[in-house]
């Protein structure tokens, strides 16, 4: 019986040795597959960073019809002569692409490996463009293209491991005015609105009642860095209020407070909280630069000598530039003197501009984009001394942009419509009267009972392409 129980003793000894070497090989198995797994997810990674990158810095955008046109762009995923279009660095799949450098580029740039501790983790990629457009630029007036990649990253490490990590990047469309107004400051009365200022909307596109826009008592939403103070009981925002800022009450350089309220005054739609600041960029300084001379109208002045594409007109003078897209040069305009100045589209490149005297800017056609550049000038734009026509109440028809941190000063109109860049300068809105369109600036003071009427069409046709964003993100083990 001793020795039947030792031998069964040493049998269940034996079986639990072998378990647990079992036990011990699985386990150093599995901790080496994890290893090299994540060794060749890492790779995998590499390749779509090194993906991303050159599509970002070294990729040549299709920008012309002619480019474009390679492309059918109607369906997801872009075709090119039949089949997808492709740019790739891993041999097991063909690229396809309608200019043969940017495919090699590609294939060249996109590829390597990363030394790891048993060996060499190898990545390549594969991207396929899933939407590729162009749009108008809101800030350039050029066309731009816009695109969306499905990019597939394949890292591994020998035969042992291979894992692929897919993402796409694309750069979204958004309108360059999605606020009636918008202040990029970042300080305490960023923006400010007292003596009755109002904001709310209304449609350029909808047919006009009596001559003007029925105005709707919503979507007059505003937007800043920093904080908004209302004053004033029927001081009143007609939307909401959206900030990286949080809290209500009173404002402080150490605590900058979303919104400070006094006297009854409201915002009607609530605080919205931005997760980081918005970043809007400044405006190219023309080249080249106009002069500082001095370039005057008045109601009997007619044309300035040598202004060309000038002629007399009715209580003053109307350019009229050979194409939209013509550039008219003058120094700092002031318009006097009950002053009719009528404009017809066109870039008009100025050094400041100045309406007093009852004087009137009369919008014949559009766009009319100013282009001010403010050289010694603390008040580039002011408007308060006359009045802007545009009976279209399309702001989208007369466009100030200026990039400097001078005053701009604006006073309101019936039939005052426009929309003003001017990211870096500090605004002034006055006028017991109607604003018709949308701002972004600086620091805004809106005061006088000035009514801003935010036209919502701008968030379909003002556009620009925004930052490029990574989505989609995942991956998968063979």
């Amino acid at each position: 019986m001793a020795l039947v129980l030792a031998m069964f003793m040493v049998l269940i000894v034996s079986l639990v040795g072998v378990a647990a070497m079992v036990v011990t090989r699985t386990e150093t198995l599995s901790s080496m597959q994890y290893r090299t797994t994540s060794q060749a997810r890492y790779a995998a990674e590499s390749g779509v960073h090194h993906a991303v990158n050159h599509l970002m810095n070294d990729y040549p955008t299709p920008e012309t019809a002619a480019e474009l046109a390679s492309f059918v762009q109607t369906q997801s995923a872009v075709e090119f002569d039949g089949a997808e279009v492709v740019l790739s660095s891993d041999d097991a799949t063909d690229g396809n692409y309608p200019v043969e450098a940017t495919k090699t580029a590609f294939h060249d740039a996109v590829s390597g490996s990363l030394d790891v501790s048993n060996g060499t983790a190898s990545y390549t990629a594969v991207a396929r463009l899933r939407s590729i457009r162009s749009i108008t630029d809101a800030f350039s007036g050029a066309p731009t293209t816009v695109q969306a990649w499905e990019i597939t990253g394949i890292g591994a490490v020998g035969d042992r491991a291979e894992v692929e990590v897919s993402a796409v990047i694309e750069q979204p469309v958004v309108p360059m005015f999605r606020y009636a107004a918008f202040a990029t400051a970042t300080g305490c009365a960023a923006m400010s609105f007292a003596g009755g200022a109002t904001t709310d909307s209304y449609d350029s596109s909808a047919a006009l009642v009596g001559g003007v826009p029925v105005v709707s008592p919503g979507d007059g939403n505003v937007g800043t860095n920093g904080n908004v103070t209302e004053a004033g009981n029927t001081t009143t925002l007609n939307g909401s209020l959206s900030t990286p800022r949080s809290g209500v009450g009173a404002c402080t350089q150490g605590n900058v407070t979303a919104l400070t309220l006094a006297g009854g005054a409201s915002v009607e739609d609530g605080l919205v909280e931005l997760p980081q600041n918005v970043a809007f960029p400044t405006p190219e300084t023309p080249s080249p630069l106009p002069p500082t001379s001095a370039t005057g109208f008045s109601k009997t002045s007619g044309c300035p000598a040598g202004l060309a594409n000038c002629a007399v007109s009715a209580n003053g003078a109307t350019i009229t530039p050979p194409t939209p897209t013509s550039v008219i040069t003058m120094g700092n305009v002031s318009l006097t003197a009950q002053a009719d100045l009528r404009l017809h589209a066109g870039t008009y490149v100025v050094n400041s501009l100045t309406m007093q005297g009852n004087s009137r800017i009369i919008v014949e056609s559009g766009p009319v984009i100013f282009k001010v550049v403010g050289a010694n000038q603390a008040t580039p734009i002011d408007l308060t001394g006359g009045a802007i026509s545009n009976p279209s109440f399309d702001p989208s028809d007369l466009q100030f942009v200026y990039g400097g941190t001078g005053v701009v000063k604006i006073a309101g109109g019936a039939q005052n419509a426009a929309l003003l860049y001017a990211p870096n300068a500090s605004t002034a809105l006055t006028g017991n009267n109607d604003f018709y369109g949308a701002l972004v600036t600086g620091v805004l003071t809106a005061t006088g009972g000035v009514n801003i009427h935010y036209d919502r069409r701008l968030g379909k046709t003002m556009l620009t392409a925004g930052n490029t964003t990574m989505s989609k993100f995942t991956w998968r083990v063979f």
